[in-house]
């Protein structure tokens, strides 16, 4: 997946614990860990405005882009 979550770097920088986080957000324990893993394929932007006003950062503060050819492939060929 060409999107790296960087979500631990933001919480270590900020001194939060994940639980913390999560619970602030509003969403389950076991949803901010696939977050922090990168074990999901979207995200609400709702949830990621909370985490960004939570941790004063910018959506590209948390994620990244990592180029791949395969992203310009047309699904099916």
């Amino acid at each position: 997946m060409p999107v790296n979550v960087t979500l631990d770097v933001m919480l270590a920088r900020r001194r939060m614990r994940a639980k913390d986080l999560a619970a602030r957000v509003g969403i389950s324990e076991t949803q901010m860990s696939l977050l922090r893993t990168g074990k999901v394929k979207g995200m609400r932007f709702d949830t990621l405005s909370k985490i960004c006003f939570l941790l004063e950062c910018q959506p590209g503060d948390i994620m990244e882009y990592l180029p791949d050819e395969g992203d310009l492939a047309v699904k099916g060929e």
